[in-house]
């Protein structure tokens, strides 16, 4: 029997955690029931982490953690899935084709940022969604100290005043100072069409964010879409022109294409429908999970967001339930009461809140010590040593808030 995982994000990564230690807890071999993980590299990309300075350092190995629990990697990008034959073909390193067989399917593909066809976007637009598209931000951050202050060179216009348009907003001041030097009066505008920033977050914690990009000095341009980019800055939807060498898209995200050769039902974000087992709705023997997944996270109506922490438990579940079916034992049903958010705010601070009704419980500096262990812990992998690796997999602690 053969299990397939396509992805090593957050969800790609739990969900070969999850199988291999159900496997595990039912005396299986490794022949008995092959687990395998596709992706282009066998490392976690820090997602969450990619509006900070130092990108290419925001990645985590997971060769030697993948090998500690028995979980092939095959290196290739999926290209197409044949749910009535059961394959997947990959693309290789090398550029062949190869197709491979699977028993279930657990589609962690993820999401990508949703770029419309505005005019200048795609030649002038930079983004903090990939590491690739990271890396570029910074290395054109740092290009900037060999410009001359003119032509809004020291001013940055984030698209997209969500979560991730906060955090990379708030944290751009200090990343420009280190460039420019402390003397740098830098400008940055967050624009977006909505009346209110941070839209998602609710009334609670809207004036504390609000309170934060004043004193930040972050500018904020509501009711605003962009219509245009080129060489001498941006223009918006209400006829503004904004000087500027520095445009950062972080309007939405959508489910990875791959999402759409499962012929099954999607939502308006392109993630596949699934049940409380995260099955896809209709297919047989392939599971969804993680930004791929639209899953019910209670009874109550609330559903799993395209977040890192939805992403990893959602992983597990998917992992166990998929190895659970093959190994005849009862499956899991995906449940995720708790939810917090923990929203960076640069040299502001953070902003900590629990709940779907959002209920700021920290702000400040107390926030920001919760948010650096975020980060730089909580979502890491766990250590390559199997025993560790495979207790850490439970689908039942795995982001228990």
């Amino acid at each position: 029997m053969r299990l397939l995982i396509i992805g090593a994000g957050f969800a790609g990564m739990y969900a070969a955690l999850s199988s291999a230690r159900l496997r595990d807890i039912q005396g299986a071999t490794p022949q008995d029931l092959e687990i395998a993980l596709i992706a282009p590299e066998p490392t976690l990309v820090v997602r969450p982490r990619l509006y900070e300075p130092k990108p290419e350092t925001l990645t985590a190995p997971l060769l030697d953690l993948l090998k500690a629990i028995d979980v092939d990697y095959i290196r290739g990008s999926a290209e197409t899935v044949n749910t009535e034959a059961r394959t997947v073909q990959i693309a290789t390193a090398t550029g062949t084709r190869k197709t491979l067989s699977y028993d279930r399917l657990v589609v962690a593909t993820g999401s990508r940022l949703f770029r419309p066809n505005i005019p200048g976007l795609a030649e002038y637009g930079f983004s903090v969604d990939s590491l690739d598209d990271a890396i570029a931000l910074d290395k054109h951050l740092h290009g900037l100290a060999e410009r001359p202050a003119v032509n809004g060179r020291d001013t940055i216009v984030v698209a997209g005043g969500g979560f991730t348009g906060i955090e990379a907003a708030t944290e751009l001041p200090a990343r420009l100072r280190a460039i420019l030097g402390n003397d740098t009066r830098a400008r940055v505008i967050i624009v977006d069409r909505n009346s209110a920033i941070a839209p998602d977050m609710g009334e609670g914690p809207r004036p504390l964010i609000e309170d934060a990009l004043r004193k930040l000095g972050v500018e904020t341009r509501l009711g605003a879409g962009v219509a245009s980019l080129d060489k001498s800055g941006v223009t918006l939807s209400t006829g503004e022109h904004i000087e500027t060498e520095t445009v950062v898209w972080a309007a939405g995200i959508r489910a990875a294409p791959l999402t759409a050769q499962i012929p099954a039902e999607r939502d308006n974000f392109g993630r596949l429908l699934v049940d409380r087992d995260l099955r896809v709705s209709g297919v047989a023997g392939v599971f969804a999970t993680g930004d791929a997944a639209r899953a019910a996270c209670d009874d109550n109506g609330n559903y799993a967001l395209m977040s890192c922490q939805h992403a990893t438990r959602m992983g597990a579940f998917a992992g166990n339930n998929a190895a659970a079916e093959l190994l005849g034992v009862p499956t899991r049903p995906y449940h995720q009461k708790a939810y917090v958010t923990c929203l960076d705010l640069g040299e502001a601070g953070a902003l900590f809140t629990r709940g779907w009704e959002r209920t700021v419980e920290m702000v400040g500096e107390i926030a920001k010590k919760t948010k650096r262990e975020i980060n730089t812990v909580w979502i890491y992998p766990p250590r390559a040593e199997r025993a560790a690796a495979l207790a850490s997999a439970d689908p039942e602690r795995v982001t228990s808030l």
